[in-house]
């Protein structure tokens, strides 16, 4: 072998070792709070979905409910980012239409009932950012109280007669949110 092949293919092995370095992702693990979503119809086969949410699952981890989302406060209703509810078709939330389209859905939660609100912002993180002056619907909600107990926080959609619940679970606590077409 020439000297100069053998240099002309050393340098391109190293300019090959150099670029995969350089083109290398570095992925970051897995979420503390993975995200998730529900929507209704809960089957994965009908494609004509009426609602979607879309949060992260925290998990108790020997924490009380009230210290992850405390009572009289805006909560996200999950981790991270704050819930962000789609509405395929015009629905109601207590005496409030809410036209289709894609909103934030904070909870305010209490002792013997929580609030839910449907908000006009998107892609906040948190409930730092919150306003209430883009309210577009609230409803007050009583909470009841399960015999078992929820590591991660879960919402599940349910058929009702007049529309759907969103049902919300955490510990022992549940909610469920009535939305009516």
């Amino acid at each position: 072998m020439k000297k100069s092949t053998f240099i002309s293919t050393i340098m391109m092995a190293f300019l090959m070792l150099i670029s995969a370095n350089v083109t290398a992702q570095k992925f970051p693990d897995l979420d503390k709070s993975p995200m998730d979503a529900a929507s209704f119809p809960t089957n994965y086969k009908d494609s004509n979905k009426l609602i979607k949410i879309v949060y992260s699952r925290p998990q108790l981890k020997n924490r009380s409910l009230e210290k992850l989302a405390p009572n009289g406060e805006v909560w996200r209703t999950g981790a991270n980012e704050a819930a962000e509810l789609t509405l395929y078709i015009p629905m109601m939330l207590g005496d409030t239409k809410v036209p289709a389209g894609t909103y934030t859905f904070y909870m305010i939660p209490n002792e013997k009932e929580w609030t839910a609100i449907i908000n006009k912002d998107l892609n906040v993180w948190g409930s730092y950012f919150y306003k209430k002056e883009n309210d577009v619907a609230r409803l007050s909600i009583p909470v009841s109280k399960d015999k078992k107990s929820l590591e991660a926080f879960s919402i599940v959609f349910e058929e009702s007669k007049d529309g759907l619940h969103m049902n919300l679970g955490w510990g022992n606590t549940r909610v469920v949110v009535p939305f009516t077409k």
